[in-house]
């Protein structure tokens, strides 16, 4: 079983907030001490940081469900509860964050100790401290905490490399990485010996370095989802320069032309942007006979490629893993292009609009539905309205009948007027049930 994970979806649940006390001092020689009841303390975020040490997504293989702590309730004594701590969720670099239900771009989590809050804390409920006022010195009214953001995440990493490997599987890109770097992957005379991206770390005799991966090999049709290919060539997105790795001695029967041509096809189909990345034809294993008459034939159809004679030429560096000749010419001339070639945004950047909160009423635009049950039942139902009925404490007379007034600002009675509700009928909000007074 491979032990490479990149691509995940979870569940997180941030914390709720701590509820508000209803309390009144009670101290000798003050027969009418006022509201002393504290404030909840705020809820744990969900929070995802960056860890420099993983590689891969596996620790979600078992554990998909994260919960952030409660914050603590109000206490007597005007003393407020303890915020919760927030529940750290450790990810490995080059890790792109999506919300599961939008498809909307929440992060791109590339650098260590990197944070991103994907679920917030409820903020804790108000103590009766903080409903005092001329008119009502000793209320009885204290606020629920507010429940904690609660969404469906999609993980997917994509490695962090600046140049990637690609090709045909055993055109030799796992020898080449062998030889380039300290990195050992697996390495077999049979096709998709690579079954997961391989990273290694480069340096040049100028004394630069930088890092490559080997990518498992692509065949025709990937992009569509055919071979082992489909699921890694997200991993390309990332590099800025893609080695393209081709077997000029053909031995397999086939034309190194033609698999140019074909990977190229498969970039394009994944991604459109990847033809953007500047490229370098690896053309491998020439210490075989008919190499060089392959690399020439390959060479003049490469240029007939060419728009007109003013257009780049393509580069192309003939190296041998075998006799491990041609390497220092290609590893100088890809730092070269690293250093001129800047990073590839891999999603278009984003405006996130802030979330506000509307205090009012819109008639054209009710925080609420209404629906009917089969037993009659008229059913309130919208996030606004349900996180409002939760952060009401029915324990006290008075914090019912300003969650009434509530409704009533909301123009619930007036909707349920026009839908023909009648006094005595029933209302339901969640599993709370209450009659309509017209």
């Amino acid at each position: 079983m491979s032990m490479f994970l990149d691509q995940v979806t979870i569940d997180v649940k941030a914390g709720k907030g701590g509820d508000g006390m209803v309390a009144f001092r009670r101290e000798k020689y003050v027969p009418d001490g006022g509201p002393a009841g504290g404030d909840g303390g705020h809820g744990g975020d969900v929070v995802l940081v960056v860890d420099e040490g993983l590689r891969t997504l596996m620790d979600f293989r078992f554990n998909r469900h994260f919960k952030a702590l409660p914050g603590e309730n109000g206490m007597s004594k005007g003393m407020h509860g303890r915020g919760a701590e927030d529940q750290h969720i450790p990810v490995p670099p080059g890790t792109t964050v999506k919300d599961a239900e939008t498809g909307k771009v929440l992060g791109d989590l590339l650098h260590n100790k990197q944070e991103l809050v994907i679920a917030q804390g409820g903020r804790g409920g108000r103590g009766n401290i903080r409903f005092a006022s001329p008119k009502n010195p000793a209320p009885e009214i204290a606020e629920n905490g507010e429940p904690g953001q609660e969404r469906k995440i999609e993980l997917e990493l994509k490695v962090l490399a600046d140049a990637g490997l690609v090709g045909f599987p055993s055109v030799g890109k796992s020898t080449i990485l062998s030889v380039i770097s300290k990195a050992r992957p697996k390495i077999g005379a049979y096709h998709f010996t690579t079954l997961v991206p391989n990273l290694g770390m480069v340096s040049t005799a100028e004394g630069n370095s930088f890092v490559v991966a080997d990518l498992p090999g692509l065949i025709e049709g990937a992009s569509q989802g055919v071979g082992l290919g489909t699921q890694f060539l997200r991993h390309i997105e990332r590099t800025r320069v893609i080695l393209h790795v081709i077997d000029m001695s053909g031995m397999e029967g086939r034309d190194p032309y033609e698999d140019y041509l074909a990977i190229n096809k498969e970039l394009e189909s994944h991604n459109l942007r990847l033809l953007e990345r500047p490229q370098i034809i690896v053309a491998n294993k020439m210490d075989m006979p008919d190499a060089e008459a392959n690399l020439k034939e390959f060479k003049e159809k490469l240029a007939n490629l060419r728009e007109d004679e003013f257009a780049k030429e393509q580069l192309v560096f003939p190296i041998s893993s075998i006799t491990r000749q041609g390497f220092e010419p290609l590893l100088n001339a890809t730092s070269e292009l690293l250093d001129v070639t800047p990073e590839f945004p891999i999603y278009d950047e984003e405006t996130a609009e802030e979330e506000s909160v509307l205090y009012g009423f819109d008639v054209g635009d009710r925080p609420f539905e209404i629906t009917r049950d089969a037993d009659a039942t008229w059913i309130l139902s919208g996030p606004g309205i349900e996180k409002l009925f939760k952060m009401t404490n029915f324990d006290h007379d008075e914090s019912t009948m300003r969650f009434a007034r509530q409704l009533r600002g909301l123009g619930v009675d007036e909707a349920l007027r026009e839908r023909g509700a009648r006094d005595g009928d029933l209302v339901r909000i969640d599993k709370f049930e209450f009659e309509f007074i017209d």
